[in-house]
């Protein structure tokens, strides 16, 4: 039994307090005086996101593009889209890319980790933030205060987000009632295996910024295992000094059902034993199913009489290799999506 309440970690603490800043810490005029020669790209990477693209587009072009010069390149990337993503983007002026025109030529890969990779290739900023596209009521410090700390700040290689997520349910709005998955996954996996990243406070946070020289050095992994090999892999390889975290206040998004959660937390589950691998901390040569049974209310009509019907998924992942190590393979003219 312990004698002593536990406490955190003295180099976590130390670096949350050195490396933690908020959005309002970088306003637009500081920028502007720190940005030099370096470009600036913003990526979205977007799947059926019609609804809400446009808006976040717009804004970012009204704001940090026609107001002010901050951001030299805006790029949407149309992965695979079934609605009017493409045209909505194009209209409120993004340059849309298509996620299979930058990977032609390369395995065919599904999911945001892919799409996310595709943008970084057609992206030539020295400055790389990628946003999602499902966010309301977007506003520009969610680009300002990831870019920060990277164009005044030269030891700092990477900057993630975090913010309050309200959830809203039939009883009500709960005001950090997001963020699931991070709080019974990814928060847990971490601390146990990755205790250095045990600082950050939204580990899946879907916007973050990097030096194109080292997000061009690390895989992106397919699926919602994107985040956290990241994380991992950029400890690795600049170690925990250059990261750096950012609060941007609120983030209002369309949140997933618990199965979408379940599906989300087995590719989270199957990046981190790849990276367990790495490290010689689990059996090389073995991988866990690919594969996840859940259980759907009602019966098929096969079997009507069961109030559960069984629905399994794959929830295997793969990883596109670092963009430095596919550079000469990738297209250098960027094709608009159709």
């Amino acid at each position: 039994m312990r004698d002593t309440e536990p406490t955190v970690s003295p180099v976590v603490e130390a670096w949350a307090t050195y490396r933690t800043t908020s959005a309002q810490d970088w306003p637009t005029r500081r920028l502007m005086r720190a940005k030099g020669e370096n470009r600036v790209s913003v990526v979205l990477p977007a799947r059926n996101e019609e609804a809400t693209v446009g808006a976040i587009v717009s804004t970012i072009r009204e704001h940090l593009m026609d107001r002010v010069p901050l951001v030299d390149e805006l790029i949407v990337v149309d992965s695979r889209s079934t609605d009017r993503t493409a045209q909505v983007a194009r209209a409120a002026g993004a340059e849309v890319v298509g996620q299979d025109e930058m990977t032609r030529g390369l395995p065919r890969l599904t999911g945001k980790g892919d799409a996310l990779w595709a943008g970084l290739a057609a992206a030539d900023g020295d400055v790389v933030a990628f946003v999602d596209a499902d966010l309301r009521e977007f506003r520009p410090h969610f680009v300002t205060g990831l870019i920060g700390p990277l164009l005044v700040d030269p030891t700092v290689e990477f900057v993630k987000g975090f913010y309050h997520r309200p959830l809203v349910g039939t009883a009500g709005v709960e005001a950090d009632g997001g963020g699931r998955v991070t709080e019974l996954m990814a928060r847990p996996l971490l601390n146990l295996f990755w205790p250095e990243l045990a600082g950050f406070v939204q580990p899946l946070a879907g916007e973050y910024a990097g030096r194109r020289a080292v997000l061009e050095r690390v895989p992106f992994v397919t699926g919602y295992g994107v985040e956290t090999a990241m994380l991992i892999d950029l400890l690795e390889l600049v170690g925990l000094d250059a990261l750096a975290q950012v609060d941007l206040g609120e983030r209002k998004h369309r949140h997933q059902d618990t199965a979408a959660l379940g599906r989300m937390s087995a590719q989270i589950m199957h990046t981190a034993w790849a990276r367990l691998q790495q490290r010689g901390w689990a059996a090389p040569g073995t991988s866990p199913a690919g594969t996840l049974t859940q259980f759907r209310r009602g019966g098929s009509e096969a079997l009507p009489s069961l109030d559960r019907e069984i629905v399994v998924n794959d929830v295997s992942v793969q990883e596109r290799p670092p963009l430095a190590d596919l550079r000469p393979r990738v297209p250098r003219r960027r094709v608009a999506a159709a």
